[in-house]
């Protein structure tokens, strides 16, 4: 959890407020969320924000938590989260406790209010936790044509009214922010045009429900990283052993490189993958030197197939490049693959990808199942699998052959159940070049 320690104690209205109330409250906690979809029936909520409001406007604490809803994101063009960012996130239950006492006693303020609260209220639901007597929200957005008649009602509109700065829209924290400054904004609109306090008088902090108390596991709230990042084997590197202790041999090391290959068939190296390389590694006895060098024996092998025409294509050496990074090799070995020598050679013409031999191939009749929200509709990617002989299943089983995700590292059902029975996890893109050589 990210913010001050504790949680601001109860306090009064100034008296600088003569025209709005001298109820007792705490302040304001402004809200926000971002959600898998917009049904708050079946949609979950995966991130959460909160900044706490004194009655003069000023922000005295913010928390933030990613959350793991236990089933895929959604459109996640949209909120930028991903599956990995989420995997050791707390459950909304997990997190219930600390909402409510961010929550209790403060007047809840939300921009488009509806659509936050209504999430709130269904996520307590599903933890358990009856919410009969719902807070009231005071919504900015309805504010605005309080505060600023004939303005747009979005809260990059209403910001850019005040010239307040949203740089990251779709992030819950960013967006509290913004809002909190929205509400300061208005709050002090009201100060100095009392006519305008209307919306703020006899205002009064919502109660909410003690239930929650107790309710969910201790689980640290997860901020969302900074900026997105790349996974890569460097994550798990650091964890092997330099040195295997005496006695130990490496075992099989074709049983990795077979995983390696299949972790890389889409060249995304999601997060399970990794960890699956980590336990196949440390199985095997297999230290971080050995490792490395197989991962340079992994990255020269798929050089040489791409040069056995003699050129390399623009296709090629982006896919060659990609995997280079993602087995955080030095640049040394991958300008040695490129070969300044063969330049001449490079052509910029993309051809389809070779699969390295002995890897993952898709043949006719194997049955291929769809998760997640993907770029094209579904059932044009059912329509292009059934026309190349292949079954587009409906749900993942033993004899499934391969799961397309929109996020190989998805916490859907159906990557839950193809990572217990084997089944390789692949993104579109991975699709595509397995259709490729398909059709060959």
């Amino acid at each position: 959890m990210t913010g001050p320690d504790g949680i601001p104690h109860r306090s009064s209205l100034p008296a600088a407020y003569p025209a709005f109330t001298t109820t007792a409250f705490d302040g304001f906690a402004v809200v926000d969320v971002e959600t898998t979809g917009l049904s708050p029936r079946g949609d979950r909520v995966i991130e959460l924000a909160i900044v706490h409001v004194d009655p003069m406007g000023e922000q005295t604490g913010r928390w933030e938590t990613l959350l793991n809803p236990g089933r895929d994101l959604g459109p996640q063009r949209v909120h930028g989260i991903r599956a990995a960012d989420v995997l050791e996130a707390p459950t909304f239950a997990d997190v219930a406790t600390e909402l409510v006492g961010l929550l209790d006693g403060r007047v809840a303020v939300a921009h488009h209010a509806d659509f936050d609260s209504a999430f709130l209220f269904a996520e307590f639901e599903r933890a358990g936790v009856g919410v009969w007597n719902r807070p009231d929200f005071l919504c900015t957005m309805r504010l605005a044509r309080h505060f600023l008649p004939g303005c747009g009602r979005s809260l990059g509109d209403c910001c850019a009214a005040y010239d307040i700065p949203l740089e990251h829209a779709h992030r819950a924290l960013d967006d509290a922010v913004a809002t909190a400054q929205l509400l300061g904004a208005y709050l002090g609109e009201a100060r100095r045009h009392p006519q305008l306090a209307d919306p703020f008088t006899g205002l009064a902090g919502g109660r909410w429900p003690s239930a929650a108390i107790g309710v969910g596991r201790a689980v640290p709230w997860k901020a969302r990283p900074p900026a997105p990042s790349v996974t890569t084997v460097e994550r798990f590197l650091p964890s092997l052993a330099v040195r295997m202790p005496p006695g130990s041999e490496p075992g099989d090391v074709d049983e990795y490189l077979a995983l390696l290959d299949r972790a890389l068939l889409d060249r995304v190296l999601a997060v399970h993958e990794s960890d699956a390389l980590l336990a196949c590694a440390e199985r095997l006895h297999l230290d971080r030197d050995t490792v490395e060098e197989l991962h340079r024996g992994y990255f020269i092998a798929l050089t040489r197939v791409a040069w056995e025409d003699g050129i390399l294509t623009e296709g090629e050496i982006d896919q060659l490049i990609a995997v280079a990074e993602l087995l955080a090799l030095p640049t040394a070995v991958i300008e040695a693959a490129l070969d300044p020598q063969r330049a001449a050679r490079i052509v910029l013409q993309p051809r389809r990808p070779t699969a390295p031999p002995g890897g993952f191939a898709l043949a006719a009749g194997d049955a291929v199942v769809l998760t997640g929200e993907l770029s094209r509709p579904r059932a044009v990617w059912e329509q292009e699998l059934a026309a190349l002989g292949l079954v587009p299943g409906a749900a993942v089983t033993r004899r499934t052959a391969l799961l397309v995700a929109a996020d190989p590292d998805s916490s859907s059902g159906k990557a839950r159940k193809a990572r217990q029975y084997g089944v390789p996890i692949v993104a579109e893109s991975g699709l595509t070049a397995l259709l490729e050589s398909l059709a060959g």
